[in-house]
């Protein structure tokens, strides 16, 4: 009786491809938001709502829609398999970037939660939401860093795919509450809701990835008694 590894799937990871276009357009919005937002605040045009929140103190928001871009952007193709086998030096070298970048959106957004005024139209829900989620996009990234210190490859994608998931927040927010006014109507409780669905829906997606990923890698490393 010989023991031989398992074959590795092949079918999930063929597929990855789509995952990065699917992660870039959920930010799309957000990310043109924040550059009107931006162009706004450098002494263009104003091209948004008016935000007195915002152009009073400029410089958080500034660093958090500038962190939450890049991170956004950079992050989506740490999540092809293939491109970090081929670049496993690049992949090194922009996990310590989204590190950083990742860190200055979960640090920038509490900050902005706790020293700017309330935004119109959202009540005590919202900035519970709020601090709780920043706070464990940070709490995430400070996990993954620990746990890819100790070689724990698994865990170190399980905490940094939650992290991401939580960053694109805004992204699934711009769906959710387009869909919770037009069904319930413009009120404090549903914008609050919505937004707080927004942040529930992707850690519940992320959750099933890491499932199906921590499942693939067991599979994988599982020995096959074969006869010989």
């Amino acid at each position: 009786m010989t023991l031989h590894p398992a074959a590795p799937p092949t079918r999930a990871i063929r597929s990855t491809g789509w995952v990065q276009l699917a992660l870039l357009a959920l930010v799309l919005v957000p990310a043109i938001a924040g550059s009107l937002r931006l162009v706004e605040l450098s002494g263009g045009p104003l091209l948004l709502p008016a935000n007195p929140r915002m152009t009073a103190s400029p410089a958080p928001v500034a660093a958090h829609i500038v962190s939450a871009i890049s991170y956004a952007v950079l992050g989506a193709f740490q999540f092809s398999a293939g491109f970090r086998r081929r670049r496993p030096r690049w992949h090194r070298m922009a996990g310590r970037v989204l590190v950083v970048l990742g860190l200055a959106v979960a640090l920038s957004a509490l900050w902005m939660t706790l020293f700017y005024a309330r935004q119109p139209g959202t009540g005590d829900l919202a900035l519970v939401f709020r601090l709780a989620f920043a706070s464990g996009m940070a709490a995430s990234i400070v996990f993954g860093i620990a746990a890819i210190r100790q070689g724990d490859v698994v865990r170190h994608q399980a905490w940094m795919t939650r992290a991401y998931a939580l960053a694109l927040g805004a992204g699934t927010q711009a769906i959710t509450l387009g869909i919770g006014h037009a069904v319930f109507g413009t009120s404090v409780l549903t914008t609050d809701l919505m937004l707080g669905a927004g942040w529930a829906i992707n850690l519940g997606v992320a959750e099933l990835i890491i499932r199906g990923r921590t499942a693939g890698h067991r599979t994988r490393n599982a020995p096959t008694a074969v006869a010989t």
